[in-house]
């Protein structure tokens, strides 16, 4: 039977989804981080913690010693910044500290097949940007796109929190064509701008008309923020399924907090804003 040396910590970041067209496409892993650390005790075959499901994707009908987890996290839970999708690949990276590294492949298919949607394990365990997409069989093609340094992000989380499911289930099953062509069109434009570095049309290539018109019903101030115009925010997007707001700048960040915090309370609600940085490694 395998066996696990020590002690093993492991962090793996948040994931902000989507990037305003990138529905299920795009995401960016930033530093808010799960932290575990993993020891083995006496027995096997046991997990002593609640983030399971990644380890036990891989490790069915094998062996393996239990295991006593401590777990820390920044990352709220159903706030739309990847908090499964980190539990996730933090499973993926205890079953590797146990049986040895595995094919980066694997990981991202069972990612995908326990998600749903492939992004945010790709950027939970790729670290920067991710672009990706599923094979017609169900495996995944995961690309490490270029976010420039500069680019900072001010994520702000509501109180409320939103469960993706919920959130899924106001989008609609079809899309016109226009809608469809645009976010093809946005999210070429985006990619090229981060490569280039041409922020002035980021505003621009962060619009979408797939996802984000249908969740302005459920999440307290996204038509406000979408809206938002400031010298500073080169653009605003929701954060994966929501509640949590993403804006991108490269200066005035504490400005650009208070901007969003401020637009929160004007409408009643309260959140947390945060300035976080891309995870890269």
């Amino acid at each position: 039977m395998a066996s696990l040396d020590g002690m093993v910590e492991i962090s793996v970041p948040a994931s902000i989804a989507n990037l305003g067209p990138g529905l299920d496409a795009l995401a960016l892993a930033v530093s808010l981080y799960l932290r575990v650390r993993v020891r083995q005790v006496e027995g096997s075959n046991t997990l002593h913690f609640r983030f399971e499901r990644g380890f036990r994707k891989l490790a069915v009908d094998r062996e393996f010693p239990s295991l006593e987890i401590e777990v820390e996290s920044d990352i709220p839970l159903r706030s739309g910044l990847g908090s499964s999708a980190a539990a996730m690949a933090a499973g993926f990276r205890i079953y590797e500290a146990v049986f040895g590294a595995q094919p980066e492949d694997l990981l991202l298919d069972a990612g995908c097949e326990l998600e749903g949607h492939p992004e945010n394990v790709a950027a939970a365990l790729l670290g920067g940007l991710v672009a990706c997409c599923q094979r017609a069989d169900g495996s995944v093609i995961a690309l490490r796109g270029v976010w420039p340094r500069a680019l900072r992000i001010v994520v702000s989380t509501p109180e409320s929190q939103l469960e993706t499911k919920r959130s899924r289930g106001v989008l609609p099953p079809t899309v016109g064509l226009s809608a469809a062509v645009s976010n093809v069109q946005r999210v070429a434009v985006l990619m090229e701008a981060l490569r280039s570095r041409r922020y002035d049309v980021l505003a621009e290539a962060f619009h979408d008309c797939l996802h984000q018109p249908s969740r302005t019903a459920i999440v307290p101030c996204l038509d406000r923020l979408l809206a938002l115009r400031h010298p500073d925010v080169l653009g605003v997007f929701l954060s994966g399924s929501g509640p949590t707001l993403a804006a991108v700048a490269t200066r005035n960040l504490n400005g650009v907090a208070d901007l969003m915090t401020r637009t929160f309370s004007e409408a009643g609600v309260n959140c947390k804003t945060r300035i976080v940085s891309v995870h890269r490694d």
